[in-house]
């Protein structure tokens, strides 16, 4: 029998197991998830009002309760045991540890009560267990630094009534506290000019579409100067000023078109909102400002005079980092990898090897090429696998949990929603401890 461990439950984990188990018959594969609690970045990175995105759950937990895989949830590498240890378990390993930290702006202030990065805000009100609650405190201008899909999750969730929120599975804690501020304006500034932004079109749309809140493009003569997108040349020498980047990462025409198009509609409205949700282009962050707290943010403008914005809040949603695994440390970022190999025995997948990139369904296409590769690489060496490892756990005295009490907590998280949730998720390790234990 031939064994692998994939350290991560996350969408890359589990479908490059399902992939595995697919190509490799006589393989026993094993996902070891620092959680009690499975499929990362669907649980706890998906905006807790997307339920239709986080049913990919549904699918994942299939491939976790199939023939020849086993989940080892509450078993942290580099707590319970060391990655070296790991590797003399299994034939191959796979680090799917996601890309956890936020990426920092290196600018004054980022330090002051206020400001958060998206990691941290977007767990928070996800029910994470490592994400805090931010001082919130009398918020009534927030600042969202970026010009991606994160930041109008961020946006949305900010700016949605409580009727809206019905039927996700926002927690009431955290429902009660984005209650108790008095939010007005809520400004998404980013780097890029409309043509340039990396929003994707079903995202931006729901913004137009929120009962109390209205979108607003601050300089709409931008979207004017774009004529359609007709002076491409043009429109990419006007963003090279303030973020100059491989005309690779450029959203296709079509889809940018469509974005600048939903702009254009935005500038048109004149609804009175008690919310007001704030389009700003062309703007790189230079500093967030205050004595105690957060007081405002200031941004550079090319050619123009800098914006300086009022805010208690200031989410930078920039992108995420992969951080170290025992010995194994990325670089920028990212583990090193060639094709997802790292070195003999060991490799990657997911945003740990590609940055944080793509969609859910990218880490299943991604599975299907890495998977492969191990399946032409694996060698039985006699290893001893699940079985070693659940020894080694047990005389360490690790609470391990497996599918069926990850089923236990799942039923209990189910059964305490209210009316208008769809889940109350455990928000501490020890709860779902607790709720793990079968009655």
């Amino acid at each position: 029998m031939k064994h692998v461990a994939i350290v991560g439950s996350g969408p890359a984990g589990c479908y490059l197991a399902d992939q595995l188990l697919r190509l490799v018959p006589d393989a026993q594969v094993d996902i070891v998830e620092r959680l009690p609690v499975p499929f990362g970045l669907v649980r706890y990175g998906v905006a807790p009002d997307h339920q239709g995105t986080k049913a990919v759950s549904r699918l994942l937990d299939r491939v976790l309760a199939r023939d020849r895989l086993r989940f080892f949830g509450h078993v942290e590498v580099g707590r319970d045991m060391r990655l070296e240890e790991l590797r003399e378990l299994y034939d191959a390993v796979v680090l799917a540890t996601g890309a956890p930290r936020d990426r920092r702006l290196g600018i004054p202030g980022e330090t002051l009560p206020g400001v958060v990065g998206s990691a941290s805000f977007v767990g928070w009100y996800n029910g994470h267990p490592d994400c805090a609650a931010p001082p919130l405190l009398d918020v009534r201008e927030a600042v969202v630094i970026g010009n991606g899909n994160v930041a109008i999750d961020v946006a949305r969730v900010l700016a949605k009534t409580p009727a809206e929120l019905a039927g996700s599975d926002l927690s009431p804690q955290v429902h009660e506290r984005l209650l108790a501020q008095r939010i007005g304006t809520i400004h998404i500034v980013g780097r890029r000019g409309p043509a340039d932004a990396k929003f994707t079109r079903a995202e931006l749309a729901e913004l137009g579409k929120l009962a109390g809140a209205r979108p607003v493009i601050a300089e709409p003569q931008a979207l004017s100067d774009l004529k359609a997108l007709a002076e491409p040349q043009a429109t990419a020498d006007r963003q090279a000023l303030v973020d100059p980047r491989p005309p690779g990462e450029a959203p296709a025409s079509g889809e940018a078109a469509a974005i600048v198009e939903l702009l254009r509609g935005f500038a048109q409205d004149a609804r009175d909102t008690p919310v007001r949700i704030v389009f700003h282009f062309g703007a790189a962050p230079l500093a967030f400002e205050g004595r105690d707290r957060l007081e405002s943010v200031r941004f550079a403008r090319a050619g123009g005079e800098p914006l300086v914005l009022p805010a208690q809040l200031a989410v930078s949603c920039i992108g995420y980092q992969a951080v170290a695994c025992c010995t194994a440390a990325p670089a920028a970022g990212v583990f090193v990898n060639e094709g997802a190999r790292i070195e003999d025995g060991l490799y990657v997948a997911g945003w740990a090897g590609r940055g944080p990139s793509g969609t859910i369904p990218t880490n299943r296409t991604e599975a299907q090429r890495i998977a492969q590769r191990i399946a032409a690489e694996l060698v039985d060496h006699g290893r001893g696998g699940s079985d070693a490892l659940a020894r080694t756990l047990a005389a360490r005295r690790v609470r391990v949990v497996d599918h069926a009490a990850w089923r236990r907590i799942d039923a209990a998280e189910l059964a305490r929603a209210g009316t208008d949730r769809c889940r109350h998720k455990f928000e501490s390790i020890e709860a779902m401890l607790e709720a793990a234990v079968a009655r």
